[in-house]
């Protein structure tokens, strides 16, 4: 075991090694998780799903809304 200034020089570098690893690691998980909602712009206007572009947005109401008519906005974008 260390003692005295021994001891105190390993805290000092365990306390700037987990500093470095907290700096490293950057964005937390719920920063991630607000980009990634901010991300979905579109929504469907029958079920509300949200999605990132209008390409899945057309995928997406071609295969889950196959009877309802596609709305104006997707009628001209190519899946």
């Amino acid at each position: 075991m260390a003692r005295g200034q021994q001891k105190i020089q390993s805290q000092q570098k365990a306390n700037e090694k987990a500093a470095k690893a907290k700096k490293q690691q950057g964005h937390s998980a719920s920063d991630q998780k607000k980009a990634a909602m901010a991300a979905l712009v579109h929504v469907c206007a029958v079920c509300k799903s949200q999605m990132p572009d209008p390409k899945t947005y057309k995928q997406h109401f071609e295969n889950k809304h196959p009877k309802n008519p596609l709305p104006a906005d997707l009628q001209d974008v190519v899946a």
